[in-house]
């Protein structure tokens, strides 16, 4: 459904992505002609998706109007929610970034990368800042990574608190939880619209707390009589922290391992969110200088992601070696989608003799996303007059929704959306009043958006199917077949001595289409190439590769 020409004084929200997917989290607020972005994420590939590197949100919708847009709020420094500010500043490089001190600092780097130097406003929580019509208040809040920001939005067209990602850890590590204070505050002041994380809304009950997991690594180090290699996420400085501090009571020194955990340790260090112990890092070229129970390496990789450090450990082609009596803890959990992945790594290094420790044997993983009982809570403390979950799968967005219901919101102001989703905010009340084309924009090295859902499916095929081309060169004048058909595949057979038997099936069809009375395009000749050997292979391989036929006309 298009939606309808925005009014003024109605402000309209799209997600570009994030609903309906862990990742790819962009929302955009439009009003008065003035465009504000909250995140821009991207969303890493699943297994169907073969050679992507990264999807990103499809800026489309906004792409002809960024010289509108006001400002890009990130509410902290993930991936997926800062990801993909490269690729949109490479279309717009002067849109102002707004953020935390540790959120720009990672973006700037990224940025860097890019040879983009961007225009960034630093805040904190309790500031205010003034956005053209866009009025926009910070609030701090606990997540899986220091600094985080959940924003609330005034208007004339009414209020939006959009939480980012949170949880209400009482005990974090570094002292600063979510402030339900402020939340309540705004509360009073009337939010119009609450857009609040779903990642865990299914879950029930409280998150655990951060620093539960510390016993549990420290039991493993002070058991382990080789190396320790522990991968996480590369941004969460936290549990960092917690490794860097069992290091150091159990007499270890620590090498980071993987280019990103390098550049955002350092970062971290520096900025002073992370305390690092004197002495206690080292090189990775140098780690082979101390005892193997002297070694701990921090590492990249929890998602099995395939050029990450701790994939290539587990395939035998990293610097690192990975033998019998090696501890490896996957201090993360599995992000939906990378469950196949991972469970490929943890299998590769049990075949090499490690021990391998994970959330589903250990409590080496909290979650950094609230649960069920901690956003009931909240819509009890703001009492939203509308509800959109946000960031999560459908079934967390569902969920969500329902525990927005039992606290008295009315189901009809509970707006469960998806990507392209257009909500209109006037006078109080939100709506759904369209449907934009959002679809998904694939990095592919170089490339942006120019492998298609075509492109996919071609790869699967070959990569599932295998391949086959068959070459043929007839005379037209002749009507005859002046050589081949030559058939070569790739994945299909063990032996192309299987096709002997199709072959003069594949000269009878093209002898008879030449001679017809109808003449036959190159192209229809090469559709009864395609036609004959595909049935034939179907029925007696049981496959259906990718089949190139080419036919030469002399």
């Amino acid at each position: 459904m298009t939606p309808p020409k925005l009014k003024n004084g109605t402000m309209r929200i799209v997600a570009l992505g994030g609903l309906g997917e862990v990742g790819r989290n962009m929302a955009v607020f439009e009003l008065d002609g003035k465009i504000l972005i909250v995140d821009c994420g991207v969303l890493f590939p699943e297994e169907e998706q073969p050679g992507v590197d990264l999807i990103l949100p499809d800026f489309s919708y906004i792409e002809d109007r960024l010289d509108d847009v006001v400002g890009l709020v990130l509410t902290h420094g993930h991936e997926d929610h800062i990801g993909a500010v490269p690729y949109l500043l490479r279309r717009q490089p002067d849109i102002p970034l707004i953020g935390s001190t540790l959120t720009l600092a990672l973006v700037e780097a990224k940025l860097a990368e890019h040879k983009i130097k961007p225009y960034t406003l630093a805040v904190k929580e309790g500031d205010i800042e003034e956005l053209a019509p866009f009025e926009c208040e910070f609030v701090a809040v606990n997540h899986s990574i220091p600094d985080a920001l959940a924003v609330h939005i005034r208007t004339e067209a009414g209020s939006v608190l959009h939480t980012g990602d949170f949880k209400m850890d009482q005990l974090p590590l570094d002292g600063r939880i979510t402030d339900l204070r402020h939340f309540a505050k705004l509360g009073e002041e009337g939010v119009d619209l609450f857009m609040t994380d779903s990642t865990n809304a299914d879950v029930p009950g409280f998150t655990t707390p951060e620093k539960e997991i510390g016993p549990t690594i420290d039991q493993y180090f002070a058991n382990s009589t080789r190396r320790i290699i522990v991968a996480s996420f590369s941004s969460h400085i936290h549990r960092v922290q917690q490794v860097l501090d069992a290091a150091e009571k159990h007499g270890r020194r620590v090498a980071f391992v993987g280019r990103s955990m390098v550049r955002n340790m350092s970062i971290a260090a520096k900025l002073g969110y992370l305390s690092v112990p004197e002495g206690i890092l080292v090189d990775i070229k140098k780690v082979d200088d101390y005892p193997d129970n002297e070694v701990v390496l921090m590492s990249t990789g929890s998602q099995g992601e395939p050029m990450a450090a701790l994939s290539r450990m587990a395939n035998g082609d990293h610097q690192i070696q990975v033998g019998d009596g090696d501890t490896v803890i996957l201090a993360s959990s599995m992000i939906p989608g990378n469950e196949n992945a991972v469970f490929r790594v943890i299998n590769g290094l049990l075949k090499l003799g490690a021990d391998v420790v994970h959330k589903g044997t250990a409590k080496v993983h909290v979650s950094g996303h609230a649960s069920a009982g901690e956003l009931l809570y909240c819509y009890n403390i703001i009492k939203p007059n509308n509800v959109m979950p946000v960031h999560g799968e459908t079934r967390h967005l569902i969920a969500n929704g329902k525990l927005a219901e039992e606290t008295g919101v009315d189901p009809e102001r509970v707006l469960l959306c998806e990507d392209g989703s257009v909500v209109d905010l006037r006078d109080g009340v939100a709506r759904v009043t369209g449907q934009i084309e959002c679809g998904y924009v694939y990095v592919d090295g170089s490339s942006v958006g120019e492998i298609s859902e075509t492109d996919l499916k071609n790869r699967r095929v070959l990569g599932e199917e295998g391949f086959i081309s068959v070459v043929t060169v007839v005379n037209r004048q002749t009507g005859q077949i002046v050589s081949g058909p030559d058939i070569h595949a790739r994945g299909v057979a063990e032996e192309d001595q299987v096709f002997k038997d199709i072959k003069p099936k594949i000269s009878k069809a093209l002898t008879e289409a030449i001679q017809d009375t109808q003449e036959h395009t190159t192209h229809q000749l090469q559709q009864i190439v395609r036609r004959t050997i595909g049935s034939w292979v179907s029925r007696k391989l049981r496959r259906k590769p990718m089949i190139v036929p080419v036919v030469v006309e002399t």
